[in-house]
This record gives structure tokens, C-alpha cells and sequence, in this order.
């Protein structure tokens, strides 16, 4: 009885350490490639596979060794190498990408994605997937009861699952980090180990060893740092992004991607900020008879830490504005480092969409639409349904702002599906790309005359408004969109799929940039050789 009970609790707490450390992998992984549907399809896949090459050969081992000390010990080899993750995975993830950057820049994400799950993941999962076969092969000693025994095996190891799919996203990973979750878990396996050990009465000294050194481990200062390279303010994880804040001496910034991207920026000048939400500033100029002393109600669906609610409370006085942001510890760090304050905005820690589904939801001016998940737009946001969600609770003539952050050298369909999705909702749909970035902006409105309102107001603009440069910028690149035929629905947004493609043709444009001038230099320092000879 005393066997079996412990067969039982090693399934439960290996299912469990699996389901952790699938969820761990993504957020080891998400700084770098982030966690788009198409990363966590790559990830589980793999986890799958590595899990069914563990069940093959943990049943031919379980028939070849018959024997509990075998197991335990591939146990205790999974929970050594889950312990050392968090102390070479970030290095291993950089070193992959950097060599795939260098000599294969195709599908660089999905690739990287791949090659550091299986450098990092496949051994030990390859382990725990062995686990199954071998407790089945040695818990049936009664035939008539094989079915019943079994079953309680694979639901002690379901139930496992189950908890260590809840327990890392709610408490571990929120709380401790994923770093120290990697490690909580390789200390569960190694106490199932030594369980065993002690109960053969096996003298365990190196299991012992390691489960005090994962334990110390757990209640030191691990340095959580991704982007080592670099001073960080703060580096920190969410239930929803990893973040890091940085400062100069100009602003501050939040990134939610290790390598690049700015998702908000506070310039302490309070001067404009260089990127895309200067250009959404012009949104209030397309409404008639505006002016910067007129009243304006603004909503914004992805606030990040406030960037565009404190530059609206700038140029326009008397802006009342809403602001919706999904991820609590954001909202946090929009106050500490980024200087919000409640006059500049109040703000819905909820999802965008979900929180123009409430009835008490009034109706604004002007909506921005500024949701990113990492680097793509969440799918439910792109939608037809969204859009005409949004429209109404738009003020007669308001306008819409959609910020496109996805633009390449190539031809890629999405800001075609994007930009058609909003004009089969509205009347009036124009975009202006902003040179030198990856964005464009989007304004929608269902008033007819738009653009000619943007002339009257923009018109009143002084050659002392710092205003004035960019509503001539913007005059002077909208394109009118005129289609409708590429549409997004709830039904079918294949955001991700292109998302991913378009992301793959910045890096490819990125990187050719990149091997163009190292190129560059190595010809400029041969040149130099020859004369010197």
C-alpha cells in the first residue's frame, strides 16, 4: 500500500512539474520571441513531442530495467536540469538567436522558438514523459485490477496537471518570478526522489545535497535581469508581459520586449515625444469647429503607462479622459515611474473590448485603439464586431485612432485587413504612415467631411505651435482608404498568422540593415590595409 501511495504522489507531482514548466517556458521565452498564438503552438508541440519520446522510451526501460531506482533517478536528473534553467536559460536564448540572426534570418522567431525549446526543454521533459510507462509497468502487480490501477496513475497525474497549470499563472509566477518557480518545482521532484530513497532506505547523500542547494536557492536574490547589457530601472514580470523600464537623461521608457520596441514614453520636457502619439494628437483636429478650449472626451483602449492621456492633457486643456488598460502591474508603473496622475486619466484595469460591453460605457470624441499583446494586436480587437462596438460609442463626427504597428518593406496584408475592417463600419477612413518607424495611424470617422474640418482647425495652428509641424506632416501623407473587401471577423482574424509573417519581414529588413554595415566597415578597414601595404 505504502508503494503504491507513492507511485501515486509521483504522478501527481510530475504531471504537476510539467504543466509548470510548460508555462514557465513561455515566460523564459516570451521577452525575446514573444507569446503570440503562433510561439505557444511551437512550445506545446514541442512539449508533446518530447513527452511522447519520453512515454516510448520510459516503457521499453520500465520492460528492460524493471526497477523503481531507475526511475527515481531519471526523476532526479529532470529536477537537476530544471534547476540549472533559470541560471543559463536567458544566456542560451540570447547566444540561439544571435547565431540564427548571423546566419538565418527566415521565420527567425518561430526557428529560435524551436531550437531553445528543444536545447533547453526536450531533456528533461523527455524524462518526466517517461515517468507513466514505468509507474504503470511496476504499480500492476494484480492483473485482474490492471485497468483500475492504471487509471488511478493517469488521473493522479491529470489532477497533477491540472494544478500545475493554475498554480504558476495565479500564485508562483505573479509572486516569486519564473526563475524561482523553475526552481520550486525541481525541488518537488527532488523531494518525490528522496522520498523514495528514504523509504528503500537508500542512503540518498546527493539527493539530500541538491534539495538543500534548490531550497537555499529558492530564498536568495536571484538577478532577474533579461536585457543584462543594459541598465534597467526595473526589469519585473506581469500575469500578462514581461516589462522593463529604462531612463535617459530626456524620458523614460517601458518596454515589454527585451530587445526592442518602446511602449510608452514620459518625456520629463513634457515636450512632444518623437513617436507615433504625436500624430495622434491631430485625432481632435478632425472634429468640426474644434478648437483647444473646447471640452473633449477621450477614451483610450490600451493605455500602457499613459503616454498619449498625459500628452492629450497637455495640448488640450480641457480633455476628460478614460483609459483602459488590461494589466494591473502597468497601471502601477504608470504612476510610480511614468508621473499619471487621476486628472490626467481614470483608469479601468479591464480588457478593452470587454469594457465597451458595458452598459454604462458613455460616448466619446475621440477612441483610441492602442491594444498590443507583445507585438501583435489581440485578435478580438481587429474585428468587425469591435469596430462597430466602438463606433457606437463614438459622438456624432467623433473620430477613431488606430495605431498599426506593423509595417515593413515588404508587401504584407494586414494593415490592408486592418484599415478595410474599419471602413465596412465607417464612412471615412484615412492612414498616414509615419516615416522612419514601423507604424501607421488610422482616423475614422462618419463624418463625411473630416479632413475638410482638419483644415479649418489645423489652419488656427500659430507658428509657435509645436502642433503645427506635425499636422502638416499628416496633411500631407493621408491616403484615403476606399475598400472594404478584406475584412476581419470574430468568426475569422488570422492576426497572428500575419502578425508573424510581417514580424519576420522586419527582422529579415532589421537585420540586413545590420549585416550591410558590418559589411560596411569590414571593405572601409580593408581599404585601410591596402593603403597601409
Amino acid at each position: 500500500m505504502e508503494k503504491k501511495l507513492l507511485l501515486y504522489a509521483t504522478s501527481f507531482f510530475c504531471g504537476m512539474s510539467v504543466m509548470a514548466v510548460e508555462l514557465s517556458i513561455s515566460r523564459l521565452l516570451a521577452p525575446t520571441f514573444g507569446t503570440s498564438q503562433i510561439i505557444w503552438t511551437v512550445i506545446i508541440g514541442l512539449i508533446m513531442i518530447s513527452l511522447s519520446i519520453g512515454n516510448i522510451l520510459g516503457g521499453r526501460s520500465a520492460d528492460k530495467n524493471n526497477s523503481l531506482n531507475k526511475l527515481y533517478m531519471i526523476i532526479w536528473g529532470a529536477a537537476l536540469w530544471i534547476a540549472v534553467i533559470p541560471f543559463i536559460g536567458k544566456y542560451v536564448i540570447i547566444a540561439i538567436t544571435g547565431l540564427l540572426a548571423l546566419f538565418f534570418s527566415n521565420d527567425l522567431l518561430v526557428t529560435g522558438t524551436a531550437i531553445s525549446c528543444l536545447v533547453l526543454f526536450s531533456v528533461p521533459l523527455v524524462g518526466l514523459g517517461m515517468v507513466s510507462p514505468y509507474l504503470v509497468k511496476l504499480g500492476v502487480t494484480d492483473l485482474e485490477n490492471a485497468g483500475r490501477t492504471t487509471g488511478k496513475i493517469y488521473a493522479m497525474n491529470t489532477i497533477g496537471s491540472i494544478i500545475g497549470t493554475f498554480l504558476p499563472t495565479f500564485v508562483t509566477i505573479p509572486y516569486i518570478g519564473t526563475n524561482k518557480t523553475f526552481l520550486l518545482f525541481s525541488l518537488i521532484l527532488n523531494l518525490i526522489c528522496l522520498s523514495y530513497f528514504l523509504i528503500r532506505k537508500i542512503r540518498p547523500i546527493k539527493v539530500i545535497i541538491s534539495s538543500l542547494l534548490v531550497f537555499m536557492l529558492i530564498f536568495l536574490p536571484l538577478s532577474n535581469s533579461y536585457a543584462f547589457w543594459k541598465d534597467c530601472i526595473l526589469e519585473d514580470e506581469s500575469i500578462y508581459n514581461y516589462l522593463q523600464v529604462s531612463e535617459d537623461e530626456e524620458a523614460v521608457y517601458l518596454s515589454t520586449n527585451v530587445a526592442f520596441g518602446v511602449q510608452s514614453v514620459y518625456r520629463k520636457d513634457n515636450k512632444l515625444s518623437g513617436l507615433y502619439y504625436d500624430y495622434a494628437l491631430m485625432a481632435p483636429q478632425f472634429l468640426k469647429e474644434f478648437s483647444p478650449d473646447n471640452n473633449l472626451d477621450l477614451l483610450i483602449l490600451g493605455n500602457g503607462t499613459g503616454t498619449y492621456a498625459k500628452q492629450s492633457r497637455i495640448y488640450y486643456k480641457n480633455v476628460k479622459t478614460d483609459a483602459v488598460e488590461i494589466d494591473p502591474k502597468i497601471v502601477e508603473l504608470s504612476k510610480k515611474y511614468f508621473g499619471v496622475t487621476e486628472d490626467e486619466a481614470t483608469v479601468y484595469e479591464t480588457d478593452g473590448r470587454t469594457f465597451l460591453s458595458d452598459r454604462n460605457c458613455r460616448e466619446y470624441d475621440v477612441i483610441m485603439v492602442d491594444a498590443y499583446h507583445d507585438i501583435t494586436i489581440p485578435f478580438h480587437m481587429t474585428t468587425k464586431e469591435f469596430f462597430t462596438e466602438v463606433s457606437s460609442h463614438l459622438k456624432p463626427g467623433g473620430v477613431i485612432i488606430l495605431n498599426i504597428n506593423m509595417k515593413s518593406e515588404g508587401d504584407n496584408p494586414i494593415n490592408q485587413y486592418l484599415s478595410q475592417t474599419v471602413k465596412s463600419v465607417m464612412n471615412k477612413v484615412y492612414t498616414c504612415d509615419i516615416a522612419g518607424t514601423t507604424n501607421v495611424m488610422l482616423f475614422a470617422s462618419n463624418d463625411a467631411d473630416m479632413v475638410n474640418n482638419f483644415d479649418i482647425n489645423t489652419g488656427k495652428f500659430d507658428s509657435q505651435n509645436p502642433l503645427q509641424r506635425v499636422s502638416q506632416y499628416v496633411r500631407q501623407n493621408l491616403q484615403e482608404v476606399t475598400g472594404s473587401e478584406l475584412v476581419f471577423t470574430d468568426d475569422l482574424a488570422p492576426v497572428e498568422v500575419l502578425g508573424q509573417s510581417l514580424l519576420n519581414d522586419i527582422v529579415k529588413d532589421e537585420l540586413a540593415s545590420f549585416k550591410d554595415m558590418i559589411n560596411f566597415k569590414e571593405k572601409g578597414l580593408q581599404g585601410i590595409f591596402d593603403m597601409l601595404k
